[in-house]
């Protein structure tokens, strides 16, 4: 498939660290307000229903639903999830990294070096 100006302008800004992780924050917004008005139109309600079972305002369902909105609470989208019959799932990914990610130390280490601190503060041991 050819690339359009947009796909190689889009390449050169994800470059920049910053750009990036602001357009996968974007995504991540626009995946949940999808999300939540996708389930609120399978149910066959207006934002204004969902907002009386919820027993909020149709304002604050259509910030829910905007791909913009960043200001979610985990206590709301369970509110929203149980009033759908659906359910809430975050997952934490690990990030993908050229080098891989190790713990600060190894667990045996740890012990020993917990084990060595109790001998010499009770005065056994080296």
């Amino acid at each position: 498939m050819k690339k359009t100006d947009f796909d190689r302008y889009l390449e050169k800004q994800l470059e920049d660290p910053a750009f990036a992780a602001r357009f996968k924050s974007a995504g991540e917004a626009w995946g949940v307000a999808v999300q939540i008005a996708a389930l609120r139109e399978r149910a066959g309600l207006s934002q204004k229903d969902l907002a009386k079972l919820l027993d909020t305002s149709q304002q604050q369902i259509s910030r829910l639903e905007s791909p913009g909105y960043e200001g979610h609470s985990l206590s709301m989208l369970r509110r929203v999830a149980n009033a759908l019959h659906a359910r809430v799932r975050v997952i934490f990914e690990p990030v993908k990294t050229t080098n891989e990610m190790h713990a600060a130390e190894a667990p045996e280490r740890y012990n020993a070096n917990r084990a060595k601190g109790k001998r010499n503060q009770t005065g056994a041991g080296p």
